[in-house]
């Protein structure tokens, strides 16, 4: 959805106008009020906005499966470190490079 110039209404209209813009937003509109000339907050629906925070939480999913995915593949070609020896590793490689 792309936001017009009558999407954009300064605080100060929308403390007047807040029924008004309510009511836009149940129907459709996203409304960006603006503080001081700068984006401050957003007017959606409530419905809207769950959809939102689902489609985020679908894409977290979908990352971490990828990741998961990367991770199996990588234990599959053998590209892989116990976390004992690799620990081991990064303390003997402070070890000589401290002053003494």
């Amino acid at each position: 959805m792309t936001i017009s110039c009558g999407d954009v209404v300064p605080l100060s209209q929308a403390r007047a106008r807040l029924s008004e813009l309510a009511d836009q937003a149940r129907a459709g509109a996203e409304k960006i009020v603006t503080k001081n000339g700068e984006s401050y907050v957003a007017i959606i629906d409530a419905q809207r906005l769950d959809y939102y925070h689902h489609l985020e939480r679908e894409r977290i999913h979908l990352l971490l499966v990828e990741d998961a995915s990367r991770g199996l593949a990588d234990v599959s070609a053998g590209r892989v470190k116990h976390a004992r020896g690799a620990l081991a590793a990064i303390r003997r490689g402070r070890a000589t490079r401290m002053p003494g």
